[in-house]
């Protein structure tokens, strides 16, 4: 692996390539690093096979790319000397809140959406998982725009949405989880389409994880258009499943993609262990120029955010769950 040219290989028609020739753990030129961001802006999604990364190395990475943030709008406890890292461990998410699940969000969904500026990327290494299942599939928005209809990218181009953390799902009222959105929520408006702020793409930017409801229409006009746009952007012809292997890495362009944690092993007793990396994104903009606009919560950043450092110390200790 010399770092000075990357070699590209599309894994499906529309998302993804897997980048060989890299070693990550290294220093990279800044020919390789414009190679590697112009794959993602391309292909959405990005995979490395058989990397060798700890987490100072996997910051460092993430840093040739943008600011990295804080571990996650709602980490509490995030690796000592390492507050960039979230860690994705089932074990450790079923301990702290009470539900056997793969990930903070299960369905379909783009990174931190109820935040005013989503993550402009994200980066996540896998350190153990499992021999069979845990495979996660991220799907193309600008893809997904694009199929539509002349007649339904004109009404989609016009719309708003509002995100909020965790839209629909309600989490036991003793896990941590709940006790954080509860002093962090995050709620916030933002353009149906977004405008790619490096391609001047446009994207169906909506999620079943985070989108919540459809602005200036009535409720069920706004369960239709949902279910309308949700069944886009997964349809199958834009995805691509990752088969994970420890050491793999996959980063992707969190302003165009959304993703599903893996569906298939929450029954089995496997480990599953991998640590995220985000990069600081921008505000969206809409088509007709709508910026983004907060209604609760406040920019997703470098620091761990003040309505949740400030209310800490004030948690009780993790309750026992059963």
């Amino acid at each position: 692996m010399s770092n000075n040219h990357i070699e590209v290989k599309p894994v499906s028609g529309f998302t993804g390539a897997e980048i060989s020739g890299v070693d990550l753990s290294r220093p990279l030129s800044d020919d390789v690093v414009k190679e590697i961001r112009q794959a993602l802006l391309k292909w959405k999604v990005v995979f490395f096979r058989d990397q060798n990364l700890d987490h100072a190395a996997q910051i460092a990475f993430t840093a040739r790319f943008g600011d990295v943030t804080y571990a996650h709008p709602h980490e509490d406890e995030p690796i000592e000397g390492f507050s960039e890292i979230l860690t994705i461990d089932r074990s450790r998410f079923e301990k702290r809140n009470g539900l056997r699940r793969s990930s903070y969000e299960s369905r379909w969904h783009t990174d931190v959406t109820a935040a005013l500026n989503p993550p402009a990327g994200s980066i996540l290494r896998a350190v153990n998982v499992p021999s069979i299942g845990g495979d996660t599939t991220w799907t193309n928005l600008v893809a997904a725009y694009e199929g539509l209809s002349a007649p339904l990218r004109a009404l989609a181009d016009g719309l708003k949405a509002e995100h909020r953390f965790n839209a629909g799902l309600q989490f036991p009222s003793n896990s941590k989880l709940a006790q954080r959105i509860a002093i962090n929520p995050l709620v916030s408006i933002h353009p149906v389409v977004r405008v790619h702020p490096e391609t001047g793409e446009r994207a169906l930017f909506v999620n079943p994880g985070f989108t919540s409801r459809i602005l200036d229409v009535s409720p069920q006009e706004s369960e239709l258009l949902l279910e309308l746009f949700f069944k886009q952007i997964t349809k199958p012809a834009y995805t691509a499943r990752f088969r994970w292997n420890n050491g793999d890495v996959a980063f992707w362009d969190n302003r165009a993609t959304a993703h599903l944690a893996p569906q298939d092993i929450d029954h089995i007793d496997v480990e599953r262990v991998l640590y995220r990396t985000t990069i600081t994104g921008d505000i969206p903009v809409g088509p007709d120029g709508f910026r983004s606009q907060p209604v609760e919560g406040e920019l997703f950043g470098v620091e761990v955010p003040s309505a949740l450092k400030d209310k800490l110390g004030k948690l009780e200790a993790e309750p026992a769950l059963a």
